[in-house]
């Protein structure tokens, strides 16, 4: 088991560097660029979208299984979640303040990213023996480049299908479950049983269930979470400008050690803050299209639209908020990282309640990415094995949502991070290929041109 650990990190230690950072980073820039800076440009369209996406057009109804803002919220059930309360503190405290300006930069390229994303996955998707629309990287790599690629797809779905076990699952219900003992004293087991029961009552009912959860659960939780951490802003108002000059400042100026923090130089702001970005956004990961391939919609450019506001929201707004709140305190430099740095700033500034807002934001958010990344799970081991291995996948799935709260998950953390970072180099090289579908699908959108579904836009 150590060697197997040494291996893993020496292999986190390159999927995670400088390279793949400029990788997920220099694709979403070129996209962007490649899109005139459109989903930046457009994104009042994108909300506006979305409000009309929450009833499905008329005709729409055949081509897909949720409505497209059910597809959004789907999405969004897996990115907003513990890297937005967690990954936010980690950042600024391993690379200082900066950090969160480059989270900032991440999300703008990762909007195209998630728009190329959701385009591809509505252009190639496929409708399985169920009746079911299914979608994602490791289709559009096989109909998008053709068969001699699928192999590229089928590594993708492998990296996938083990990953969400990690980063969707087990990593999860642990930080559930020792925040909550940490908060209540309640024992790990008991809060492993009970999101096990819970998840398990919506996991087994499928897209249309975990769709129907994620589009009551997160636009509440998330609006609850925005408005506590608001109210840790308007009490803290007087230091929201010092806070946004360490942010500015200090992404392009090393900062020195104060505290418990260590200091941190230009570099560590950049890792870290693209790191995290891409942690919690997804941008790049390949793993929000494949709910955007179930939305009912005839048209690729329209979703794209509307899966773009996933990386603005999770980020640009969620992890700001947090961000600023941890920031607006002077706690960012007492040494805690972590959840522990998130709940000490909002329960230093709202004493007594602060720190069961954190508490109940983790564990409602861990639960809604449990569910997200369920679905990514299933849909990936389907395309390896058929429709007849999603039940399975479902119950051992399930099942590991109670191992994951009660075991120490040091190596399975490890091994999550290395395959949530390998399903985005087969999802890059596939976006890259295929951006000039994406180009002429999104211009041909504007200009009022129909591409109709078999035509072929060239590569």
């Amino acid at each position: 088991m150590e060697t197997l650990t040494n291996i893993l990190s020496a292999i986190e230690g390159v999927v995670w560097g400088p390279l793949m950072l400029l990788l997920l980073l220099g694709v979403g820039l070129y996209l962007q660029l490649g899109l005139k800076v459109m989903p930046i440009r457009k994104l009042g369209v994108g909300f506006k979208l979305l409000w009309q996406g929450r009833t499905t057009a008329e005709g729409d109804e055949k081509e897909g299984e949720v409505s497209p803002f059910n597809a959004l919220m789907t999405s969004l059930s897996a990115t907003i979640g513990t890297g937005n309360i967690a990954g936010v503190a980690t950042a600024i405290f391993l690379g200082g303040p900066g950090a969160v300006f480059w989270m900032w930069i991440t999300a703008l390229v990762g909007m195209a990213t998630k728009f190329a994303e959701a385009v591809l996955a509505v252009r190639y998707r496929e409708v399985d023996e169920a009746g079911d629309h299914v979608g994602g990287p490791m289709y559009y790599i096989r109909n998008g480049l053709g068969r001699k690629w699928a192999w590229l797809g089928g590594l993708f779905a492998f990296f996938g299908a083990v990953a969400a076990f990690g980063i969707g699952n087990t990593v999860q219900s642990n930080s559930v479950a020792d925040g909550l003992n940490e908060s209540l004293n309640l024992p790990p087991w008991l809060t492993g049983i009970v999101i096990m029961l819970l998840a398990g009552a919506v996991i087994l009912g499928g897209i249309k269930r975990i769709a129907k959860v994620a589009g009551k659960l997160v636009p509440l939780m998330a609006i609850a979470y925005l408005v506590c951490g608001l109210l840790v802003l308007f009490i803290n108002a007087d230091q929201i400008g010092t806070a946004l000059g360490l942010i500015f400042g200090h992404a392009f100026t090393p900062i020195s050690a104060a505290g418990g923090f260590a200091g941190a130089a230009v570099a560590k702001a950049i890792q870290f803050g693209v790191a995290r970005g891409v942690f919690s956004n997804e941008a790049g990961l390949g793993s929000a299209p494949i709910a955007h391939a179930a939305a009912q919609t005839k048209n690729p450019v329209r979703q794209g639209l509307v899966a773009m506001l996933g990386t603005f929201i999770d980020t640009i707004i969620v992890c700001s908020i947090t961000a600023l709140a941890i920031l607006t305190t002077s706690d960012w430099t007492s040494g805690e990282t972590g959840a522990a740095l998130t709940t000490m700033a909002f329960d230093n500034t709202l004493p007594g309640f602060g720190q069961y807002v954190v508490s109940f934001a983790l564990a409602v958010f861990a639960f809604t990415t449990i569910l997200g990344w369920a679905f990514y799970g299933e849909k990936c081991f389907e395309y390896l094995f058929g429709v007849r291995s999603i039940k399975l996948y479902r119950v051992v799935y399930i099942l590991a949502i109670l191992a994951g709260a009660i075991a120490p998950l040091d190596f399975v953390w490890l091994m999550a991070s290395v395959f949530n970072a390998l399903m985005a180099i087969p999802n890059l090289i596939a976006l890259a290929l295929l951006s000039p579908v994406v180009f002429k699908l999104t211009k041909d959108y504007f200009e009022g041109k129909t591409v109709l579904p078999g035509e072929d836009l060239g590569r």
